[in-house]
């Protein structure tokens, strides 16, 4: 081997950052089908009670020993797993976040992710790139709304994530948005209703208007029984950038829908929120959604967007995005968002 060959094969050594870095890059599909396959097994569940060794490991897990080691060994050197003396293996605090029961793991993500809906897309990814239109039609022929809608099964999988993410929302998010200062709200792209369910369990003096596609919104009508509040939630069902909204309501409240549209679908649903709004200078818009961070920091913000690009041909946003976009549509923003996920809050100007 010459000196040049040397230098270069030395930059992947394990002990090299940088090497290491493209060795996972390179092999990052396969690591994510090796974390799902690990996590149908329920390995990460099998080891919440202590350590084990390969055999009843394996017999626990319905596996074939050696498969199993092998596996395991390779996740082990990234830390997912941790293998001991004498093929024992254990948990780390990466496993934790694996196991089903987990309220704030990543299960629902990977079985997300793995899903065709969500992965063949990115195999015409190249199409977005090109174009800066979503590959999803590219893949399936027909938008992602537009698919869930002709295949039940995978609209209900996506509802069941839709709530695993909601109920996280309704426990940690929804006290710091204060909504119980407002006697009304419009909940626009509320989906299945499930959150909406859950602020109106939690303010009891509070009426609201759940708005979405109507095929998605007649799912609400279960979700408010369960909840004991159909009497107080109006179930509508129109399109936002395209249907008049409810009118005379104190809160209209966005979660998670803008990052799925365009800039100017964006722009068109912003407007058409001010336009339901009126002179009512009381009224408040507030908006769920991501604020990017700048530069080179690390943001899952940044990877969710090449989702929205992707699957819907949306985007996530900086914040000197969403004051371009409040500053053209008759809106001012009024806190100083932290990033990752945050509550914008604009006035009508």
């Amino acid at each position: 081997m010459s000196e040049a060959e040397k230098t270069a094969a030395e930059q992947f050594l394990p002990n090299d950052l940088y090497g290491l870095q493209l060795v996972l890059l390179a092999s990052g599909s396969r690591l994510f089908q090796v974390v799902n396959a690990l996590a149908e097994l329920g390995i990460a569940d099998h080891l919440a009670g202590g350590p084990l060794p390969i055999a009843e490991l394996a017999e626990r897990a319905g596996a074939h020993e050696q498969a199993l080691q092998r596996v395991l060994r390779a996740t082990a050197m990234l830390g997912i797993f941790a293998e001991g003396p004498t093929g024992v293996f254990s948990s780390t605090p990466v496993t934790k976040a694996l196991t089903q029961d987990n309220p704030h793991g990543v299960f629902p993500l990977i079985r997300y992710n793995h899903m065709e809906l969500t992965s063949r897309p990115f195999e015409h990814m190249v199409h977005s790139l090109r174009i800066g239109e979503p590959a999803f039609q590219q893949a399936f022929g027909t938008t992602f709304n537009t698919y869930l809608e002709q295949n039940p099964e995978a609209d209900r999988f996506c509802d069941e994530f839709q709530t695993y993410w909601a109920k996280q929302f309704a426990e940690e998010e929804l006290d710091q948005w204060d909504l119980g200062r407002f006697a009304s709200i419009a909940d626009l792209g509320g989906g299945d209703g499930y959150f909406l369910a859950q602020a109106l369990r939690r303010y009891q003096q509070m009426t609201a208007h759940l708005f979405d596609l109507p095929w998605m919104a007649k799912k609400a009508e279960q979700i408010f029984a369960d909840h004991g509040v159909g009497d107080r939630a109006d179930i509508i069902g129109g399109d936002l950038l395209t249907d008049r909204l409810p009118r005379g309501v104190e809160c209209y409240f966005v979660k998670a829908v803008f990052m799925r549209f365009s800039d100017e679908e964006a722009l068109t649903a912003l407007r058409n929120i001010r336009a339901a709004i009126g002179d009512d200078a009381r009224a408040r818009l507030l908006i769920v959604d991501s604020v990017l961070k700048p530069g080179n920091e690390w943001d899952h913000g940044k990877l969710l967007d090449l989702d929205m690009l992707v699957l819907h041909g949306g985007r996530k946003r900086t914040l000197d995005d969403w004051n371009a976009l409040f500053s053209r549509t008759g809106f001012e923003l009024l806190n100083e968002p932290i990033y990752h996920w945050d509550l914008l809050e604009c006035r009508p100007v």
